[in-house]
């Protein structure tokens, strides 16, 4: 099968701009077509030319097992259960029957989210915080954290292995971490501050739950008065920091 693109395109693209086909692009990243803006194909087996659909006019061969005529894409391998979701205005896969369309959010999550999930306004339509690649498109598996921010299921576990377990946008954490505080609690229990430091106190910021709190300053870390998390930052009566360095040292 062959396509054809209206208007034709040579070195330029339709807004001036240089084709993915230019010498000037790199080789990995040439040959993608819009599919939206596909208007005829030609078929491989007898040449015929016409519209853009499933079966060949002529020869009556398939051009693809899963075709959208929104997206004009073609795919022969079906056992991705490809879909189109209108709301997305995209395919996706894994299968219609098990994810949902969330209007707020703005694209299509797991059922299992359905009532669970917090929803954030285009919540897919930015970059992996951790990696960067678009996720609204992305065809790799996603989760959405409990504050509500997406990111890579495979970029959440990478965080985990280097001990990082709070969201790289929102800095709140996506784990359970009370067994965690339990040892930072011991951890600041026996460590007794110098005589100098016993009656500084200092203001600090939680990213869990977003109260200040004053505080006595501790080198190992300070506690939220509010929801007793562990995952704060100093804001003032000193030089400012997280605790995160130290949840490393306690969890290695």
């Amino acid at each position: 099968m062959e396509c054809i693109i209206e208007p034709q395109m040579s070195t330029h693209g339709i807004d001036g701009s240089l084709s993915d086909n230019s010498i000037e692009v790199d080789p990995v990243d040439r040959h993608d077509i819009p599919r939206h803006d596909l208007k005829r194909v030609i078929c491989s087996l007898c040449s015929t030319e016409q519209d853009v659909q499933q079966m060949c006019i002529k020869c009556g061969v398939c051009m693809g097992k899963y075709f959208c005529s929104k997206c004009k894409f073609f795919d022969d391998d079906a056992s991705k259960n490809q879909y189109h979701c209108n709301e997305c205005g995209i395919c996706r896969i894994g299968g219609e029957e098990n994810f949902f369309h969330c209007n707020k959010c703005g694209c299509c999550y797991s059922n299992l989210l359905k009532d669970s999930h917090h929803c954030v306004e285009k919540a897919m339509h930015h970059n992996c915080p951790v990696c960067f690649e678009f996720l609204f498109d992305t065809t790799k598996d996603i989760t959405v954290l409990p504050c509500g921010h997406t990111i890579h299921l495979g970029c959440v576990k990478e965080m985990e292995q280097h001990f990082q377990y709070s969201c790289p946008v929102c800095s709140k954490s996506f784990c359970d971490m009370s067994r965690v505080w339990e040892r930072l609690d011991h951890e600041v229990a026996s460590t007794p501050m110098p005589e100098m430091y016993q009656n500084k106190m200092v203001w600090i910021l939680c990213n869990d739950c977003g109260e200040t709190s004053e505080v006595s300053f501790h080198v190992v870390a300070h506690k939220c008065m509010k929801c007793k998390s562990y995952n704060t930052r100093q804001t003032q009566g000193g030089s400012t920091s997280s605790c995160s360095s130290n949840i490393q040292e306690v969890l290695s």
